[in-house]
């Protein structure tokens, strides 16, 4: 599992890259856009513990299950909500890497 520290750091880091290598006009705009759906995070409010290291958020918290995730593959398809999309895909695959333990 991904130390917490390390987890959030690749939260802000990874859009960041994403940003300067995709949208580089742009990239502050999309940056702001792809933080703001760490808000996503909210659903971990309805929990019980709110935190748990040894929980994988994939499939346990309402806008971190598969459904969700699809439609943040549609957004991501959409040149309108293309930076919404984006950063919750990045989102949930940091998630996924923490749940498969592979850092």
């Amino acid at each position: 599992m991904l130390s917490s520290n390390l987890h959030m750091v690749l939260h802000f880091l990874v859009p960041l890259v994403v940003a300067l290598v995709f949208w580089r006009a742009q990239w502050k705009r999309a940056l702001l856009v792809m933080w703001a759906t760490m808000l996503v995070d909210a659903d971990h409010l309805l929990a019980t513990p709110v935190f748990d290291p040894l929980r994988c958020s994939i499939g346990f918290h309402p806008l971190h299950q598969p459904w969700a995730i699809a439609l943040y593959l549609v957004l991501a398809l959409l040149p309108k909500t293309r930076w919404v999309g984006v950063g919750l895909l990045i989102h949930m695959a940091l998630d996924g890497l923490d749940c498969l333990k592979l850092i």
